[in-house]
């Protein structure tokens, strides 16, 4: 009876060892995951909702409300880690449009502080879609993050998103 637990406890250990741990490079990497359009009253699309997956190797993405000097801070700019273009189909060709604001954004650290184990998740950012300065109706997005490293991750591109302007 001694043996049997003896053996049964080692090939618990055993399978516990073998457990396959997460490992991923250092340098953060993202897929595209979904683009939800949310329409106002009048039914016009006017924000939308960017969700990618992400790992990160040494998981320190994120920044925290304290980091706005170098290399957080860019001149008088907000330093942001969630890095993302806006582009219009005007006449068949993705053109990069420059908006009168950024949809750049900062995100919050991860992890706990001081913790280089890796990490995989989600993030979902909420996006204005509309630019009415444009009769355009067919736009994306390329996003990228950056971590705590300056270590920058792969772009992705959205699929096309056609949006109700009226």
């Amino acid at each position: 009876m001694l043996l049997a637990g003896l053996l049964l406890t080692a090939l618990l250990m055993l399978s516990v060892s073998c457990l396959k741990k997460d490992k991923f490079p250092d340098t953060p990497a993202i897929q595209f995951v979904s683009f939800t359009k949310i329409q106002n009253a009048t039914g016009v699309d006017n924000k939308g909702i960017l969700k990618i997956s992400f790992t990160d190797g040494d998981g320190d993405i994120g920044l925290t409300q304290g980091d706005t000097l170098p290399p957080f801070n860019i001149g008088s700019q907000w330093y942001y880690n969630f890095f993302i273009t806006y582009y219009e189909r005007q006449h068949g060709i993705l053109k990069k449009i420059d908006l009168p604001f950024t949809n750049n954004s900062r995100i919050p650290p991860l992890s706990n502080s001081g913790s280089t184990k890796p990490i995989k998740g989600e993030i979902a950012i909420e996006l204005y879609i509309n630019n009415p300065l444009s009769s355009f109706d067919t736009i994306a997005f390329e996003a990228g993050i950056c971590d705590r490293a300056l270590n920058v991750s792969n772009n992705i591109l959205t699929p096309d998103i056609v949006v109700k302007k009226r």
